[in-house]
């Protein structure tokens, strides 16, 4: 397994050993319930062995469909919301060329985009205007078939396609990832006959990555799945035990501990571009795991340096209810220096020959140093490189310290009850049968 390295000392400083030490008694336990399907929410725990449990039948079959898809399409829509989504998204933005989508598609290439993330009405007429006349798929993840967001995109996208190149040539362009036996989609795809994969029903959204639900899209962006979950696998044997090795125990417990010291927010923080949306994935991972029963770290992250111009000055001075963790990527793909310039009109020619990563590793550790010196907790988790098995086993790494930490906080880490409120209010208002009464109630608060 690429080594994955968790930096406490200084945040264990700040929150106070004894408060760490007894969080770490605490673990035995919450490690305890999570491999022996003990604790609260264990109906939802198929994602802890799910990386040894994903067979070569599986992984073969993923990668035949998406092979087909990627010789039949220049884009491939993944249809999804919330985990449905964003698991996917963080693994693809951070393998692919972050300039793909200007260039001119080759002929063993496929574009993945996203929709049904959001309910925006340009984005999705821009999406099918890009899809006019283009050769395109549709992979739709829904447990139901009705969640509104991804059910509007995919009514949307399957009328284009079938509009396109007919109702039978579209059957062989649309998969879906669906409940086993249950749920309007289910219905939908075995009706029409389209190639489907299954959502563990022992596996929620925000921890589907390793499923269909997020092995698929990524394999269609041309990506080593294989490898991806054997990082995974390596990170799950290393973390099954309790003590001091197990770096998913160490996050877990630091975080807790400067909760307990009075840190509400943790931002995440990346030196790299190309991690932006692995922080919206850890964003949904620990806000819906967590923030319930009116507990809970308040999960932010940040783009540095870019945010250093933006997010830098509250986090140096602001309250001081933050902490910080630093994902730093130990070594860039590419190699580039700063050029010698003979006016130096720009003052740089002191860094002249140096590595751009080299400089970014100074500014990292100058922030760290910083921020620590502004009364700032700071932990840092290091990764060797970005490659499928370092984000496999990243992946893993995350999704098993959350556990952890939720039942350290003392909640159900794998229930999200507060998700439905939203929802509810958004049908009464637009008028679904049954919930006419609550409409008007609600339009009378407006």
């Amino acid at each position: 397994m690429k080594n994955i390295q968790v930096e406490i000392d200084h945040a264990v400083y700040f929150a106070g050993e004894d408060k760490y030490n007894a969080l770490q008694q605490e673990a035995v336990g919450a490690i305890e319930k999570l491999e022996n399907g003990t604790g609260a929410g264990a109906d939802f725990l198929g994602w802890v062995n799910l990386p040894k449990d994903i067979t070569e039948a599986q992984l073969a079959d993923i990668e035949a469909t998406a092979k087909g898809l990627r010789e039949a399409c220049d884009y491939v829509v993944c249809v999804g919301i919330g985990g449905s989504y964003l698991g996917a998204k963080a693994v693809i933005e951070a393998l692919q060329d972050q300039f793909a989508a200007y260039k001119k598609i080759k002929p063993e290439e496929t574009h993945v985009l996203f929709a049904g993330q959001n309910i925006g009405e340009d984005y999705l007429a821009e999406l099918q205007k890009l899809l006019e006349g283009k050769k395109f798929g549709i992979i739709v993840i829904s447990k139901s078939g009705t969640t509104t967001e991804p059910a509007i995109a995919f009514r949307l996208l399957r009328d284009q396609l079938e509009k396109q190149v007919g109702k039978e040539e579209a059957k062989k362009l649309i998969v879906a990832i669906t409940d086993a036996q249950k749920g309007a989609l289910r219905t939908m795809a075995d009706s029409e006959g389209w190639k489907t994969y299954v959502i563990p029903d022992n596996v929620g959204g925000r921890f589907s990555v390793l499923t269909p639900v997020g092995l698929l899209p990524i394999a269609v962006a041309g990506f080593n799945v294989r490898e991806l979950v054997a990082g995974a696998r390596e990170m799950m044997e290393a973390t099954r035990h309790p003590g001091p090795d197990n770096v998913a125990e160490t996050y877990a417990c630091v975080r807790n501990a400067l909760y307990q010291a009075g840190k509400k927010t943790e931002i995440l923080a990346n030196f790299n571009p190309k991690l932006h949306y692995l922080g919206e994935w850890w964003k949904q991972l620990y806000g819906e795991s967590e923030g319930k029963e009116g507990k809970g770290i308040f999960p932010a992250a940040v783009d540095l340096t870019t945010d250093l111009h933006s997010m830098g000055q509250y986090i140096q001075e602001g309250e001081r209810t933050i902490f910080e963790t630093v994902l730093s990527v130990e070594r860039p793909f590419d190699a580039l220096r700063i050029p010698q310039e003979q006016q130096d009109l720009d003052g740089l020619n002191y860094i002249a020959g140096k590595r751009i990563d080299e400089v970014n590793k100074m500014a990292e550790a100058g922030t760290r140093l910083a921020h620590e010196d502004g009364g700032v907790p700071v932990v840092r988790i290091n990764v060797p490189t970005l490659d499928e098995n370092t984000l496999g086993a990243l992946i893993y790494f995350f999704e098993k310290a959350c556990g952890i930490s939720g039942y350290l906080l003392g909640v159900n880490p794998f229930d999200q009850p507060g998700v439905e409120a939203y929802k509810k209010n958004m049908f009464a208002l637009l008028g679904k049968p049954g919930y006419e009464a609550a409409g008007e109630e609600l339009k009378k608060r407006l």
